[in-house]
């Protein structure tokens, strides 16, 4: 059955979206759970057992394969609870006729369902009539999980390394699995070929003798070329990617990947251009592969969608992307933080962002991961960061180590925001002779570091009055920089209509379209490049600052030519949108001249 809404919802942090598919799947929303936090998965799990009056026995760490074995309970008990809801939804809306419209009346005006039930509806309500032509329109959202495919920690069993497939990320995959849900996996965060060659192990991946796949794969990228080669190594092993996710760089929530100063638009136009080829090539060594495992071939080729999620804001920039790139579904994710019936969010942190403005919203250092990490000034978490540093202890205790994987000091990974690796690293920097400017640059540098694979998750354990005596009540916040905009709490109604152009939810009139929006982020980003090589500067990193710059200046002419031949978008603000490319332009090519004026370091 065909998805009911032109949107999904991705992940968000680690808590956010942890339960979101019990929320707003029985309007036919997709939406994504993260797998990176079994610790909280287990304590939810707890949480909603005893609201339903389900039995719940714990899985302790004294259980074997304990991390893959809670995360397998809770997607269970999570689609257990919402089908179990949406049957309720459809056979008691069918009697009291409200729930029912508030299901339709949220699609698309596109949508053929939503047309058909207002032909049903239009002179009377005969709920006989409709009973069986509803059950059969309207369908679930798909609950989805999210697996950071590098957040693989080594673990131990006492001091005896365990088999790779007893990683974090291997284990988590491996819960997701054994579940029973029938949707997707979405891997993110770049290509692991141990963890993809792990998928090989798993039925649920594999097509049937229908040619219906269980269990989905879905990759999350940035450009053609990346997918391309991950569908194909994926492919060799009898295995479909079923969609590919592309995300911008840098105009999103949460990990910033940024590339080589390609923008969306083109990334875009390029999955568009290409996408018969993809399907085609990659398909041709997937049917060699199964053939070669003596497993059922396909005698068509399988479905593949592309879906695109990166600082979309508007209905118009919504229908633009699905329209003009061909895409499935377009991803919302900062917006929904603004709405209580869909996301898990704290009212402390909720507020903040209702409030967040430009100058609040950054691109930081803090991850330990070492990528750019959009976060939010003045939350919680930093909060606590900066009292430890104030006295003399900086660094986190580490409760959860998910991000452990830094082994400069130890043969066991460390998080290289933990107490124990700044202590190693402040003790070092100690024995190096700098000046007193570039020892607190280094300072500064080390010590920025946060514990955000606990402060990601600690807002839901706040939000429902939870335990967080080992986390603490330090939140980290990931919004993308679109936050700004939206002003105001929102029903799930009220997010949906503004997808769907039947109502504003932004105030201001300022805001800049998605895709200025991400060339100006890009501009900033390659601005601080050229600041952190001023010094001194090698011949590579100056070929690529060329290059990225060089990018950046055939995405702007792209969107010139774009823009400027009748595109039917964008009408009220085109004028304001070919300004603001030109503008960028002139600072490229002064970027450029800079860059050009960069002298290279003797080697």
């Amino acid at each position: 059955m065909a998805h009911a809404h032109s949107f999904h919802i991705p992940v968000m942090g680690i808590g956010f979206t942890i339960d979101t598919p019990l929320k707003v799947s029985h309007f036919g929303m997709d939406s994504v759970i993260s797998l990176v936090d079994d610790i909280l998965l287990e304590k939810l799990r707890k949480m909603y057992c005893e609201k339903f009056e389900i039995t719940y026995t714990e899985i302790t760490e004294k259980i074997e394969d304990f991390r893959a074995k809670r995360i397998t309970s809770y997607l269970d008990l999570m689609h257990d609870l919402a089908q179990k809801k949406f049957e309720e939804f459809k056979n008691t809306t069918i009697q009291t006729a409200n729930g029912i419209k508030e299901y339709f009346n949220m699609l698309p005006d596109s949508s053929a369902a939503k047309q058909e039930f207002k032909k049903l509806t239009k002179d009377y309500f005969n709920l006989d009539e409709i009973r069986n032509w509803a059950k059969e329109q309207m369908s679930m959202g798909s609950i989805d999980v999210n697996i950071m495919t590098k957040v693989d920690k080594d673990n131990y069993l006492k001091t005896e390394k365990l088999p790779a497939e007893y990683n974090d990320a291997h284990a988590a995959l491996r819960g997701y699995a054994n579940s029973n849900l029938r949707s997707s996996v979405i891997l993110s965060a770049g290509m692991n070929p141990r963890l993809y060659s792990y998928l090989e192990r798993f039925e649920d991946f594999y097509p049937d003798r229908n040619n219906v796949i269980k269990k989905k794969i879905v990759l999350k990228v940035s450009d053609y070329r990346s997918a391309m080669i991950q569908g194909k190594f994926l492919a060799k092993k009898g295995l479909w990617v079923s969609e590919y996710r592309i995300e911008s760089g840098l105009n999103c929530g949460g990990h910033a990947f940024a590339t080589d100063g390609y923008l969306m638009g083109p990334i875009l136009e390029q999955f568009k251009e290409n996408r018969e080829e993809l399907i085609r090539s990659v398909h041709e060594v997937l049917v060699r592969a199964l053939a070669q495992k003596e497993r059922h071939v396909p005698n068509m080729t399988l479905p593949l969608k592309i879906t695109a999620q990166g600082g979309v804001g508007t209905a118009e920039e919504h229908q633009f992307i699905l329209d003009h790139y061909d895409v499935d579904s377009v991803g919302w994710g900062t917006p929904f933080l603004l709405v209580p019936e869909a996301t898990t969010v704290d009212d402390h942190t909720r507020d903040q962002l209702v409030h967040a403005k430009e100058k609040d919203l950054y691109l930081s250092d803090i991850s330990p991961l070492g990528i750019p990490f959009h976060s939010l000034k003045g939350n919680t978490k930093d909060d606590e960061k900066f009292a430890l540093i104030s006295k003399g202890r900086p660094g986190s205790s580490c409760p959860k180590k998910f991000v452990a994987l830094n082994k400069v000091f130890t043969d066991k990974g460390i998080c290289t925001a933990s107490r124990q690796y700044q202590h190693l690293k402040l003790k070092e920097l100690e024995g190096m002779a700098l000046s007193a400017e570039e020892y607190t640059a280094q300072y500064n540098k080390i010590t920025e570091k946060s514990c955000t694979c606990v402060g990601l998750g600690t807002s839901a354990l706040l939000a429902y009055g939870l335990d967080t005596k080992t986390e603490g009540e330090g939140v980290s916040i990931c919004p993308g920089p679109n936050m700004a905009y939206f002003s105001k709490i929102m029903s799930l109604r009220e997010i949906t209509d503004h997808i769907y152009g039947k109502t504003n939810m932004i105030s201001r009139t300022d805001r800049p379209n998605m895709f200025i929006k991400e060339l100006s982020i890009y501009i900033d980003f390659l601005k601080c490049r050229i600041a952190e090589t001023k010094k001194e500067i090698t011949d590579k990193q100056k070929q690529y600052l060329t290059a990225f710059t060089n990018n950046l200046k055939e995405g702007i002419s792209y969107y010139q030519n774009l823009f400027n031949t009748g595109n039917e978008y964008f009408k009220n603000t085109l004028d304001r949108m070919l300004h603001d490319l030109q503008q960028n332009m002139i600072t490229l090519n002064d970027l450029h001249g800079e860059i050009e004026k960069l002298k290279i370091k003797d080697l």
